[in-house]
């Protein structure tokens, strides 16, 4: 069991080099994967904003679309950096075999997997910058604190990405994922808040809010983005960055494992 627990044989030069291969291979269908990001959050965005927020007052003394548009923007990063971490991650680690043709190379599975985690973080980047930049032409929230909150928007992804990775190194097939997104994602969603503010929900639930990663990346970027509060911000950051820390040391022993035994 200790031969998991290896020393980490990592070099920023060779880990960027697996981010810029994937780079390179997402720029040949950069629009069409931009487009597939912005669909979803567009449609909650715009069928529940303008649709139910005519039927309902002020959230938080914003109107709904407002408070649904800021809770969109982690909302689309999350699932940015979890899809490029469990279907393409996947398919570049055990079904195309990639990452076993670049460890011919002389990088270690410690590169290839922070590139790849860098990689889906980048990519959620690129998802929520695009919310961020709708939001503002809609007049939703000012450009300043959209350029104040990408930095909030990439440490969700690399939450995210991190945590993602280990339903990756976990996985027989495709069809795990099901339960992923039914058991871990999709409940986020419900209980944290993208669609309706916490204090309507029951104190337990509220409570497990305050544990779930994406309720800490909604309680960092919202308040920066509806009125440009930064108060309690770092409780939210070092909260997501522990996430993403273990999420990658745990896909790190996993995938060791799983791959190099």
């Amino acid at each position: 069991m200790s031969k998991l627990f290896v020393s980490l044989d990592l070099s920023p030069s060779r880990a960027f080099a697996v981010w810029q291969r994937n780079l390179k291979v997402w720029s040949r269908l950069a629009i069409p994967s931009l487009l597939g990001n912005l669909a979803d959050p567009l449609i909650y965005l715009l069928g529940l904003g303008l649709g139910l927020g005519a039927l309902l007052p002020q959230v938080q003394g914003v109107t709904y679309i407002s408070f649904l548009a800021t809770g969109t923007v982690a909302f689309s990063t999350m699932n940015a950096a979890t899809f490029e971490a469990l279907y393409s991650g996947f398919a570049r680690a055990h079904q195309q075999k990639t990452w076993e043709a670049i460890m011919n190379a002389p990088l270690s599975l410690d590169d290839v997997l922070i590139g790849e985690v860098l990689w889906a973080a980048t990519k959620s980047l690129f998802s929520g910058a695009a919310i961020l930049l709708v939001i503002t032409v809609f007049g939703l929230a000012s450009w300043q604190h959209a350029l104040m909150a990408l930095p909030l928007v990439l440490l969700t992804g690399l939450c995210f990405a991190g945590i993602g990775f280990i339903a990756t190194s976990l996985a027989p097939g495709y069809d795990f994922f099901m339960y992923w997104f039914t058991l871990f994602i999709s409940p986020m969603a419900m209980l944290c808040g993208v669609f309706f503010p916490l204090e309507q929900l029951p104190s337990f639930v509220q409570g497990a809010a305050l544990v779930l990663p994406l309720g800490h990346a909604i309680g960092a970027i919202r308040p920066l983005l509806l009125h440009g509060e930064l108060a309690g911000v770092w409780l939210h950051v070092l909260v997501l960055l522990a996430y993403a820390l273990s999420g990658v040391a745990i896909a790190r022993v996993l995938m060791r494992r799983r791959l190099l035994r």
